[in-house]
């Protein structure tokens, strides 16, 4: 309801107000799972309903184009994580939901004494480890993609582009990098798979690197998670405190 009914009601009154640009934050699990980076040619096929609700955003994008005149941009990506940090180190912006679905946070919870453990889904994928793999993108690697996309669509009609660091973490990974950067054991209790996730998922960035020249300034997890330790850190309840 809010991804698809929500996108139908935000496009009308976009046009009905002669808005004719949108910079769409989609997903990469618009595709299906590949065991090598994914590019913006790879054949779609969502595994699970949020995939498939962005894709139909992208769609009814195409239709507002066509009829219309909308100029817009799909960025496919998918975990945008870390915090934006000040010169001195402290912390501006973070990740915070409620309630928590996100990996990075999860982990970091366990150090800051909120949960006990941290819960694998699937230790048996075609992997190295046997968990997913995943890209992570920096959210201020995410932010700038987005500056240079609105300023693109004076150029193109229509963008379509990857956002990653084209190389994936397991979730075991992610996990021991956690540890290495917040000093805690973080205990694992490994379950079955959750439905709807994908073995492989990471983002080749090669197009938007030619077409409007973005890379990722921070692909090295260890220093997003590090960065997000800060955060957690000085704001464990979140925006609330």
């Amino acid at each position: 309801h809010n991804n698809v009914s929500g996108a139908i009601s935000l496009l009308e009154s976009m046009i009905a107000h002669n808005v004719k640009k949108m910079v769409f934050s989609s997903t990469a699990a618009v595709y299906a799972s590949k065991s090598a980076a994914l590019n913006e040619a790879d054949p779609l096929g969502p595994s699970n309903l949020y995939g498939e609700t962005k894709l139909m955003i992208e769609t009814m994008l195409g239709w507002y184009q066509r009829i219309h005149g909308l100029r817009y941009c799909a960025l496919r990506y998918f975990n945008a994580a870390g915090a934006m940090l000040d010169e001195s180190g402290a912390a501006i912006r973070g990740e915070a939901h409620q309630p928590e679905s996100h990996l990075i946070p999860l982990t970091l919870q366990v150090p800051l004494g909120q949960r006990d453990s941290m819960r694998l889904f699937g230790s048996d994928y075609p992997t190295p480890d046997g968990t997913c793999v995943r890209d992570y993108i920096h959210i201020e690697d995410l932010a700038f993609a987005h500056v240079l996309a609105l300023d693109g669509l004076n150029t193109y009609e229509t963008m379509i582009y990857n956002l990653g660091n084209g190389q994936g973490y397991s979730n075991r990974q992610v996990i021991d990098i956690a540890r290495a950067v917040s000093g805690h054991p973080i205990p694992v209790i490994e379950t079955q798979r959750r439905p709807g996730d994908a073995a492989i998922l990471i983002a080749s960035s090669e197009k938007i690197n030619h077409d409007l020249g973005w890379r990722p300034r921070y692909p090295d997890l260890k220093d997003i998670i590090a960065s997000s330790w800060v955060w957690h850190r000085e704001h464990p309840q979140g925006y609330s405190a």
